[in-house]
C-alpha cells in the first residue's frame, strides 16, 4: 500500500517508521518552515536539511511527484512542502492519514483517498475520515475508533517523569528563535537554554534536552519551543517514542481493517 501522511513531525514520523516496518512505502507532506520540536525524530527535519534519518530510514525532501516516485523506488521516503497535500492527486495513493495534529481538521475530507485516518480531536470517524486514532495519553493511547471523535485536547502535555508543563520550554517573547543549547544535552533547572530577541527562558526542571526548534525560525510569544525529558536518556532524543509507536499501532490497525 502506498499512504500518504500529512504532517511530518515526530508523532507522524513514528507513524511512518511502523508502517515501513510493516511493509508500506509512504509520502509526507509539511510546512515551508516544519516547527517540530522533537525534530531528531521526525522527517520533516528533511526539509532544512535536504535528508534525514531516523532508525534507519531515510527521508528526502524533494519537490515533484516524479521525484518522489524515484525516492520510493529506492526505499526511502519522500518529504514534500505541501501544506495542502496537493501530492494525493498526482500518485495513486491507497489511503490518507492526517498527521498534523492541529486539534483541528484543517481540509481533510474522507473523499481524499480510499481509506482516510485521523489522529486525535477534531475529526469523527464516518464523518471526514473513516477511522481517528487516540492519541491522549492514558488508557486509549493509539486505540482506533470506528465511531466518534477523540478525546478533546486538554492544552496539558502528558506526565512524563513525574512533570507535565514543567517540560515545555516555550518562546519567551516574538522573534527569530536562538537556542543556547543543544538537543541531547544535559540542562539543570535555572539553566538558560534559548533566547528570543533578548530574553532568555531557562529550563524548569532538570534533564535532556529531547526536543528543540532549529536557530532563525520565527516564534510567537509562549509558542512550545522546546521539551526536556527529566528520565535523562539520550538515545530517547533520537528515537520514535512510546507515544508515537503506540499510535502508529493505531493506524496500522486502521489501514488493516478497513482493507479487509
Amino acid at each position: 500500500m502506498l499512504v500518504l501522511i500529512k504532517g511530518a513531525g515526530d508523532l507522524a514520523t513514528g507513524v511512518a517508521v511502523r508502517l515501513l516496518n510493516s511493509g508500506f512505502q509512504v509520502v509526507m507532506t509539511d510546512l515551508e518552515k516544519p516547527t517540530a520540536v522533537r525534530r531528531a525524530a521526525a522527517f520533516s527535519q528533511a526539509v532544512y536539511d535536504a535528508q534525514t534519518t531516523v532508525e534507519g530510514y531515510t527521508a528526502r525532501h524533494c519537490d515533484s511527484a516524479a521525484q518522489a516516485r524515484a525516492l520510493l523506488a529506492l526505499g526511502e521516503v519522500p518529504v514534500l512542502v505541501d501544506p495542502a497535500a496537493e501530492i494525493r492527486a498526482l500518485l495513486p495513493f491507497d489511503a490518507l492519514v492526517d498527521a498534523i495534529l492541529a486539534k483541528r481538521n484543517t481540509g481533510t475530507a474522507i473523499t481524499h483517498a480510499p481509506i482516510v485516518l485521523a489522529l486525535g480531536p477534531g475529526f469523527t470517524a464516518g464523518t471526514d475520515c473513516h477511522g481517528v486514532v487516540e492519541t491522549m495519553r492514558g488508557h486509549h493511547l493509539g486505540r482506533l475508533l470506528l465511531t466518534g471523535s477523540a478525546q478533546p485536547n486538554t492544552g496539558v502535555p502528558g506526565d512524563v517523569g513525574g512533570y507535565t508543563t514543567e517540560r515545555l520550554i516555550r518562546a519567551p517573547a516574538d522573534g527569530p528563535f536562538e537556542p543556547l543549547v543543544s538537543i541531547g544535552d544535559r540542562v539543570e533547572k535555572g539553566q538558560a537554554v534559548a533566547r528570543v530577541t533578548g530574553l532568555e527562558v531557562a529550563a524548569a526542571i532538570p534533564g535532556i534536552v529531547r526536543g528543540l526548534l532549529p536557530r532563525g525560525l520565527p516564534v510567537t510569544r509562549g509558542m512550545k519551543a522546546g521539551d526536556i525529558d527529566p528520565r535523562c536518556r539520550r538515545e530517547h532524543c533520537f528515537t520514535v517514542s512510546d507515544k508515537a509507536r503506540a499510535i502508529g499501532g493505531g493506524v496500522l490497525e486502521g489501514l488493516l481493517h478497513f482493507s479487509r
